[in-house]
């Protein structure tokens, strides 16, 4: 969804900065979770917050975000 709308740089700044709060921003996104329902990225918030409480989960999403991309 994020790749298919142009909003992977966007993405990528979001990740570089809610990822030093590790739990604190996943707890945050479980929060704002339903809300983002309204617009259908519950699932995608969802996902968010759990590679933010997994260790190497952000990295993980980043390397999903350069694929077909060029490595960008």
């Amino acid at each position: 969804m994020i790749k298919q709308r142009g909003w992977t740089s966007g993405f990528r700044i979001f990740l570089d900065v809610i990822e030093p709060f590790g739990p604190l921003g996943a707890q945050m996104l479980y929060i704002l979770q339903p809300l983002c329902g309204v617009w259908g990225w519950q699932d995608v918030v969802g996902d968010i917050a759990k590679a933010l409480e997994e260790p190497g989960g952000i990295e993980k999403i980043r390397h999903h975000l350069e694929e077909g991309m060029g490595g960008r």
